[in-house]
C-alpha cells in the first residue's frame, strides 16, 4: 500500500463538488437533424473523454427547457452503464450551444476551486480508484445506474496544491491533445471513403457510369443480395471483464474498443456489427480481436472496404422486442447492392490507402494511449511527480 506523498490529502468527492442531474427529454422528438444533440452514454470512451458519433448522434426538435444547454468545458460524468465499462466515464464538452444534458449524465455544476481544479478532477474521475468505487456502489441488475449522491461517498487522495493539480492535469492533457488531433484526421479520412462510396454506390457516379444503363435502380453488371450471401454475421463470444488480461488484442464491444486482452479470437482485417447497446454500429478492425457477445462479426475473408462502407449505410434498427437488439435472421434479410468486379477492385484499391493511413493513426493513438494509461496512475497518487 503506497504511503499518502507530503502535501496530499483524503477528501470525500462531495467535500467540493456538485453534481446536476439531467433532463429527460422526450424521445418522440428526437431526429436525425436539428441545432442540438442530445448527449447519451454512448458520447463517453470507456477510458474517458468525449466521443462523437457522426450518422448516430440524435437530435431535438422541441423546446430546449433553460439550463440544459452544455457549454464548451463542462464536465460531465455517464451515470447509467449503456455499454461495458461506461459507467462513471467522464468527459470534458467540446463545444458550447450544442450538446443537451440528457438525463443519464451529471454534470459537475459546482466545484470548490480552493480544493479541485476542474481538469485534475476529469482525470481523477476516470481513474481505476474512482470508477471502481462507483461500479461497487451501482444499482440495477440488467443496466446499472450510479447517482450524485453515490459520487459524493467517493473517496479520493488529491494535492493540497491546487497549482500542483494543474501541472498534473497540463501533462496528461499533452497525451490526450495528441490522441485528439489523430481522432480528427482519422474522421477526415474516413469522410473522404465514405463521401467516394456513395458518390459511386449511391449517387451511380462510379468510373465509366456515363456508358453503363440502369434498371429499376440497379447498373447493368451489378447485383442485389442480401447480407446473409455476402456476409453472414457470426456472434461474438463473452469475456467477462475478470478474465481479460491486457495485452495486444482489442476487446471490440457494440460502442467500439472496450479493452484489451492476450488473445485474438478473429483474424483481422474483419468488421464488427452492434447486436446489443449500439446497434447497428460497425466498426472496422485491421488486427487480429475478441468480439465480445454484444456483437456479430463478419469473417476476414467476407470483409472488404465495400461492405463496411454499404453496411455504415444499412439502416438497422431494434427488432427483439424482449431484450433490444439486432436480429441476426433480420440483419441477413437486408439488402446490399454488389457492383461489377472492376468496379469493385477499383473502389478497394482507394480505400485501402486510407485504410492504411487510418490504422496508422489508431496505432500511434494506442501507443498514446498506452504512456498515458500508466502514467495516469503514478500521476494521481503522487507516485510520479512533475
Amino acid at each position: 500500500m503506497l504511503l499518502k506523498p507530503m502535501g496530499w490529502r483524503d477528501i470525500e468527492l462531495g467535500d467540493a463538488i456538485h453534481v446536476k442531474h439531467g433532463f429527460a427529454f422526450k424521445g418522440h422528438y428526437f431526429s436525425d437533424n436539428g441545432d442540438f444533440v442530445v448527449l447519451t452514454p454512448g458520447n463517453f470512451h470507456e477510458e474517458g473523454g468525449f466521443r462523437r458519433r457522426p450518422g448516430r448522434d440524435r437530435s431535438y426538435s422541441a423546446a430546449i427547457p433553460q439550463g440544459y444547454v452544455l457549454e464548451k468545458g463542462d464536465l460531465i460524468v455517464a451515470m447509467t452503464e449503456q455499454g461495458p465499462g461506461l459507467l462513471g466515464s467522464a468527459a470534458l464538452v467540446p463545444q458550447s450551444g450544442k450538446y443537451l444534458h440528457n438525463q443519464r449524465l451529471g454534470l459537475v455544476d459546482e466545484i470548490d476551486t480552493n480544493v479541485l481544479d476542474k481538469r485534475f478532477l476529469y482525470y481523477l474521475l476516470n481513474t481505476r480508484t474512482v470508477r471502481s468505487q462507483l461500479s461497487g456502489s451501482a444499482t440495477g441488475t440488467k443496466v446499472r445506474h450510479t447517482a450524485p449522491e453515490r459520487i459524493y461517498r467517493v473517496k479520493v487522495s488529491i494535492p493540497n496544491d491546487v497549482v500542483l493539480q494543474c501541472r498534473i492535469a497540463a501533462m496528461l492533457s499533452s497525451y490526450n491533445d495528441l490522441i485528439e488531433n489523430n481522432r480528427r484526421r482519422i474522421q477526415l479520412l474516413e469522410q473522404a471513403a465514405r463521401l467516394l462510396y456513395e458518390e459511386w454506390f449511391v449517387r451511380f457516379r462510379f468510373p465509366g457510369h456515363e456508358q453503363v444503363s440502369v434498371t429499376d435502380g440497379v447498373p447493368e453488371g451489378w447485383t442485389s443480395k442480401t447480407i446473409g450471401e455476402v456476409a453472414p454475421l457470426k456472434y461474438g463470444k463473452g469475456l467477462r471483464k475478470s478474465d481479460r488480461i491486457s495485452g495486444p488484442c482489442p476487446v471490440f464491444g457494440s460502442s467500439g474498443i472496450v479493452g484489451t486482452h492476450q488473445v485474438a479470437l478473429v483474424e483481422g482485417p474483419a468488421i464488427v456489427v452492434g447486436r446489443k447497446g449500439n446497434v447497428g454500429s460497425i466498426f472496422w478492425s485491421d488486427s487480429n480481436f475478441w468480439p465480445i457477445d454484444t456483437v456479430y462479426y463478419i469473417e476476414n475473408i467476407y470483409s472488404t472496404t465495400h461492405i463496411y462502407h454499404a453496411l455504415l449505410n444499412t439502416n438497422f434498427t431494434n427488432t427483439d422486442v424482449a431484450v433490444p437488439g439486432l436480429n441476426r435472421d433480420f440483419a441477413h434479410s437486408r439488402k446490399l447492392l454488389i457492383p461489377d468486379v472492376a468496379t469493385l477492385a477499383l473502389f478497394e484499391e482507394r480505400t485501402r490507402v486510407i485504410r492504411t493511413q487510418v490504422s496508422q493513426l489508431e496505432r500511434q493513438s494506442g501507443v498514446l494511449a498506452q504512456a498515458r494509461d500508466l502514467l495516469l496512475p503514478r500521476l494521481m497518487n503522487g507516485e510520479v511527480g512533475v
